[in-house]
């Protein structure tokens, strides 16, 4: 007989789950410990109080599904402000677009409206904490209809918590230094999404925790490595059995235990990203990445690309591209960009 195993978890609005940042995709979408920018409140509200510049602004442009012609696309417009020397204020709006002419199925709704606002604050010389409180309006589409039901726009309050830890050089005289970086995040902790179907669905709140590691070398080259985990804290779907009907803290609970496989089938709901990134006299940079999910659990393979550049002294400019190791995934040819002023 054989034995029962539980399938990969498919929360509502997962646009939330579509990273909108082209630095961190062409790190395999690595973001919780690098350093901080003017995307890190999608990441990690915790290290926007690392920011090293008084201000900041980004846009970034991502096309999910170009090989299959879909209409797919993110646009994330995020910034923040420091407030003294220990405070951070930060904002976003993150829109997300699937044409109701598409016929390609994805797991995220239609179109996706997310609007957040963060405070970040440092605890300590080498420690910092931040908060993102965020409005979500998700809409399917007029044409979305579940057991009978023409589904409606949800709308619906949820927030992240992050923490983040830096070490300072020995000797900040010298050229050469080592610097390396701890984080831990909980995103997208809210109430369970109604689309006025008769049932409602949990949002992807996820626990990611990362490390990095950042070694300059004459002053003039900078390599970055960092990793994240992050799993998802959502029933495991199985078989006979509506995870959804679990009340929402009940379920985020249980989903360290839920998989009728155990430890071990829970341990391979994790997703691994990691990446690279070199800088040539903090103005060029390259970057690599690696995106990977176990074969029973979505079983998602990407490699990524990337390169920077930052001119003038206060601009900067980011693309990444997307090498799905199955080639026929929809996300090849997958691409971002991003644009980025600091003052």
């Amino acid at each position: 007989m054989p034995k029962l195993r539980g399938e990969s978890p498919q929360p509502a609005v997962s646009s939330l789950s579509l990273a909108p940042d082209a630095r961190a995709a062409g790190m395999g979408f690595t973001g919780a410990a690098t350093s901080a920018d003017a995307n890190a409140i999608y990441w990690n509200p915790g290290k926007l109080a690392d920011a090293d510049r008084d201000l900041g602004v980004s846009a970034t442009y991502a096309r999910w599904l170009p090989s299959v012609k879909n209409s797919t696309w993110t646009g994330f417009l995020s910034g923040y402000k420091k407030l003294g020397n220990r405070q951070v204020v930060g904002a976003s709006v993150h829109y997300f677009n699937k044409s109701e002419n598409d016929n390609i199925p994805t797991p995220a709704p239609g179109n996706d409206i997310i609007i957040s606002g963060a405070y970040s604050r440092q605890l300590g010389r080498h420690f910092s904490m931040g908060a993102t409180l965020k409005y979500i309006s998700s809409n399917v589409g007029r044409t979305a209809v579940i057991g009978g039901n023409i589904l409606e726009t949800a709308h619906m309050v949820a927030g992240d918590i992050g923490a983040y830890y830096k070490s300072q050089p020995h000797d900040p005289e010298r050229i050469d230094h080592l610097v390396w970086t701890a984080a831990a995040t909980l995103t997208n902790i809210g109430p369970k999404v109604d689309y006025g179907s008769g049932g409602s669905y949990f949002l992807p709140t996820t626990l990611r925790v990362g490390g990095g590691l950042s070694y300059t070398v004459e002053g003039h080259h900078k390599l970055n490595v960092a990793a994240d985990a992050g799993k998802l804290l959502v029933p495991t779907p199985v078989p006979g059995r509506n995870a959804n009907q679990k009340p929402y803290f009940e379920g985020v609970l249980q989903s360290f235990s839920d998989a009728p496989g155990g430890f071990r089938e829970e341990m391979r709901e994790i997703t691994i990203t990691m990446g690279a990134e070199y800088w040539y006299k903090e103005r060029y940079a390259l970057r690599c990445g690696y995106q990977a999910e176990n074969k029973e659990k979505g079983d998602r393979k990407i490699f990524t690309a990337g390169a920077g550049a930052r001119f003038l002294t206060h601009y900067g400019i980011d693309f990444a591209y997307l090498f799905p190791v199955d080639k026929g995934s929809p996300l090849r040819n997958a691409y971002q960009v991003s644009g980025a002023v600091y003052f």
